[in-house]
């Protein structure tokens, strides 16, 4: 992937000198995105489902069509079992307060890894607080992985659901999926994968899967912000109440009670985001264009030679997997310098990255550090990035250490 790549988004085509490695936290936006979205606007922008006229019929088509588009995309054949929403936070909110309540109750336990983005953790801590259930969180190994045998010895017969990230939004750490579903569906828990990290970056089919629930959102994955899904068996989601009222979501309203609409509209309550559904259909062809497996090659070979450059720079500590192991995220540490202050001197180099507890403090305290510094790569990354890094925190140590001498 060379400069030509680049040149597909405006913001990074218009900034020669920015080099942007906060992919993670949310990607950039090729120009086919933003004009899908204003074509949207400009031609058949209405009110889905509602509408007996034509215009509004080239909405609902435009939305339908999207939702299927992105269906394959995430494979999942089944499209009703694609559920828009705003993003993974929302996804997996909705599952724990819809699911939730009426499967979880006394004594029952609830597990999840020391790996989770606060998404996929404190709803699920909530979940188990409200329903005085046990909350479990799996161990990591020396490596930081998730550790697979204390996982088997932890979930049993009280187990309702074993939640778990495809890949570590923290560190990229690419979870064994199918050994995590093998452990929860054993004893008839339910897996729910958080795939924020992992719907962006590699090959992702849900139905290959076998989780119960995935969640993903498409502001990371060259989408607009604002738009996202869960993915979840037709069998639990029909099972499940509604978690929003309102218009489009009902089949019968009478004066005492109320029937739900099929799937998805269920879960879909008020007016759609259509023209964000047509934006992250556009990604999806941009993403798919270019080929996942490519995309993650590219990431890891961008990985492999960030952290053998970063660990020429005395003091710094890259943490995580070999680059084979993981997605386009390097976190790392530079002696005593607070990653909050990396940041700022590496923003006066045009190099943005991102600084913190990555919404990932249970994860922070296993590595032992209150918080670390976090390049991540994509599509339009390349070298130079790499450079550029590595250069910026080579002047961030130089300015540090005048400052110590004075």
């Amino acid at each position: 992937m060379t400069k030509k790549r680049r040149d597909d988004f405006p913001l990074l085509a218009a900034d020669p000198g920015l080099h942007y490695l906060d992919s993670a936290a949310t990607s950039q936006k090729p120009r086919v995105v933003l004009d899908a979205m204003r074509e949207y606007y400009e031609r058949d922008n209405a009110n889905p489902h509602r509408g007996a006229y034509d215009l509004s019929a080239r909405a609902t088509e435009r939305y339908h069509a999207a939702r299927e588009r992105i269906a394959r995309f995430v494979g999942v054949a089944d499209t009703d079992c694609l559920i828009f929403t705003r993003g993974t936070t929302e996804a997996l909110n909705l599952v724990a307060s819809a699911w939730g309540p009426p499967n979880v109750g006394s004594g029952d336990e609830i597990v999840v890894t020391g790996l989770e983005h606060h998404a996929n953790f404190v709803p699920w801590q909530q979940l188990a607080l409200a329903r005085r259930a046990r909350f479990v969180v799996c161990p990591l190994t020396s490596d930081h992985h998730v550790d697979l045998a204390a996982m088997r010895q932890l979930v049993g017969p009280r187990t309702k659901l074993v939640a778990f990230s495809h890949v570590s939004n923290a560190l990229g750490t690419i979870n064994d999926v199918p050994s995590l579903v093998e452990i929860a569906h054993r004893v008839g828990a339910l897996a729910v994968c958080d795939g924020a990290q992992a719907v962006p970056h590699l090959r992702v089919g849900f139905d290959a899967l076998g989780v119960d629930f995935y969640a993903f959102s498409g502001h990371k994955m060259c989408g607009p912000m604002g738009i996202g899904g869960l993915i979840g068996r037709r069998a639990i989601l029909e099972a499940m109440s509604p978690y929003q009222f309102g218009g489009d979501m009902i089949e019968l309203v009478r004066d005492d009670h109320s029937t739900w609409n099929v799937l998805p509209h269920k879960f879909e309550a008020g007016t759609p985001n259509v023209a964000d559904a047509v934006g992250l259909s556009a990604a999806c062809d941009y993403l798919d264009d270019i080929g996942m497996d490519a995309v993650l090659r590219h990431e890891q070979a961008l990985v492999a030679l960030a952290s053998e450059r970063l660990q020429q720079i005395e003091g710094l500590r890259v943490y995580g997997q070999p680059a084979a192991q993981r997605s386009g995220v390097v976190s790392f540490t530079v002696g005593d310098i607070h990653p909050h202050d990396l940041a700022t001197i590496l923003d006066q180099e045009g190099v943005c990255i991102r600084a913190g507890h990555h919404c990932a403090q249970p994860l922070m305290r296993r590595l032992g550090v209150s918080a670390t510094a976090r390049a991540s790569f994509y599509v339009y990354s390349d070298e130079s990035d790499v450079e550029a890094l590595a250069r910026a925190i080579e002047r961030a140590k130089a300015l540090f250490g005048e400052a110590t001498v004075a």
